[in-house]
């Protein structure tokens, strides 16, 4: 089917659980994944797209869960897609770009910069790193978390 008819689709189906959401005080979440190298075929691998959806719902207990690595792959622009749109964001993943990697200068993404963007939004939320480590997994995850502590 076309973008237009899943995301009709997409947000009826979604409509119907909402309400039991918005009774227990949940917020739901969608991921933004690439459709590029990971997920062939997926509708939601677009921030517009998910933005659309995020509108046509109408909730504030329905956001978008930003991936920073599939939204790379995807579209780019990822600081200034944070700073326009963050208050259709529920929650952030982590990884580097290419191969899902470490927050290092191996990637192409620099984390400091998009760190301090996502906390200059006022986002309290947690961020999960979600990578394939090529050397010692805590190490490199301390690394990360320092990136987010001094943003």
């Amino acid at each position: 089917m076309n973008d237009e008819e899943g995301l009709q689709h997409c947000a009826d189906g979604l409509k119907r659980i909402l309400p039991l959401c918005e009774k227990l005080g949940m917020t739901l979440t969608m991921e933004l994944l690439n459709s590029k190298i990971d997920h062939e075929d997926y509708m939601c691998d677009r921030s517009d797209w998910g933005i659309a959806l995020c509108d046509l719902i109408e909730s504030d207990n329905f956001k978008l869960l930003y991936d920073i690595y599939h939204m790379q792959i995807m579209e780019g622009d990822v600081v200034r897609t944070i700073e326009t749109y963050h208050r259709y964001i529920g929650h952030y993943h982590t990884a580097g770009v290419p191969g899902r990697h470490e927050l290092d200068t191996t990637q192409e993404l620099y984390y400091p910069r998009i760190a301090k963007a996502i906390a200059d939004t006022g986002f309290t939320g947690y961020v999960a790193h979600e990578f394939m480590p090529t050397a010692a997994g805590f190490a490199t995850l301390q690394d990360a978390q320092r990136i987010f502590a001094g943003a």
